[in-house]
């Protein structure tokens, strides 16, 4: 069975602290919901100061969605690791990780916006330093036994559930990202398809000696919103689609490279481009069959402020049409 993914960002323009409210109060319904129809992953991120709301607090909201299912996986992608004292990222991945069963999982990335770095009084200039002394400081104290950080001696309690440590990835399209992960023996989340990369990063772990693996995506990755009716979905909530693409390709700047870029400047140009989609269930089973064993479809239900009635749609049409074919 394919991979299927709810994301959750909680992005919305224009709205209210009321209508903020109500859209994360629908957003840990549709976890719920999404959970007890059997998908496999939620998928929430992090970004900094962006006028639309997007999410500041994935550890927050990780927490809240765990609460509100039981079995669903939950993941991070991605947590940007520097920005956190790394002691206290420790204790609460690990808190966590004790709470849902292991069912948290945090890919760590370095970021790729100077402003978030500046707003929260980081230096850009040491954010490889400061990815290392996180990752290396949460690998020392999910041990629960001393090890030295900053010149004096600590230990994190209370001790994850997961062994050897929580579920933690890498992620990141450099190669500087790659040789951390293999320096670590962490596993390797490239942010696109990008085959070269995993060659380097098992060629780096030969030569540190560690173990590891890499979870590369499929070379397209559309995020998709279901509807009965396409040219109507698009019509009337296209901008909604366009407005998260323009925003997410505003931040990519130079070498950043993302499964998901896109490159449209209006609605036509969004949907003859492929990279958010909007389908009817039987397209999305084709997809899935198009796929393989190695399909993922990602479900984006409340995308640049959606309505959130318009997301509960999607949801159940996937629920409802396409995830009972994907089973069978």
């Amino acid at each position: 069975m394919p991979v299927t993914v709810v994301r959750l960002n909680l992005v919305d323009p224009d709205a209210t602290p009321r209508g903020l409210s109500e859209r994360y109060r629908a957003a840990l319904e549709m976890a719920a919901f999404a959970d007890e129809r059997g998908v496999s992953t939620l998928q929430t991120e992090e970004h900094h100061g962006s006028p639309d709301n997007w999410l500041p607090a994935p550890l927050a909201f990780a927490g809240t969605l765990l609460g509100a299912t039981r079995r669903i996986t939950v993941t991070v992608s991605a947590l940007i690791a520097p920005l956190y004292d790394p002691l206290r990222l420790a204790e609460d991945l690990a808190v966590l990780d004790l709470a849902s069963g292991g069912r948290l999982i945090t890919v760590a990335g370095i970021g790729y916006r100077p402003e978030e770095y500046a707003a929260q009084g980081k230096d850009w200039k040491r954010r490889g330093a400061l990815q290392d002394e996180a990752l290396e400081t949460l690998l020392a104290a999910w041990t629960g036994e001393p090890f030295a950080h900053r010149g004096r001696t600590v230990r994190i309690t209370p001790r994850p559930y997961t062994r050897p440590h929580p579920p933690l990835l890498i992620g990141g399209s450099s190669q500087a990202a790659a040789r951390r992960a293999a320096r670590l023996g962490l596993p390797f989340f490239p942010s696109a398809h990008l085959p070269e990369l995993e060659a380097y990063y098992h060629a780096r772990r030969e030569e540190y000696g560690t173990e590891g693996w890499c979870l590369m995506p499929p070379a397209a990755t559309p995020l998709l919103h279901l509807s009965e009716d396409p040219d109507r979905a698009w019509a009337q909530y296209g901008t909604h689609l366009l407005y998260e693409a323009r925003r997410y390709a505003s931040w990519q700047r130079g070498t950043v490279r993302s499964a998901v870029r896109s490159r449209a400047e209006d609605v036509a140009a969004l949907r003859r481009e492929g990279v958010y989609r909007i389908v009817t269930p039987d397209e999305c089973v084709a997809l899935a069959a198009e796929g393989g064993e190695a399909a993922s479809l990602v479900l984006h239900p409340l995308c640049g402020g959606m309505p959130v009635e318009e997301g509960w749609r999607s949801l159940r049409l996937f629920a409802e049409r396409v995830l009972p074919r994907l089973k069978d």
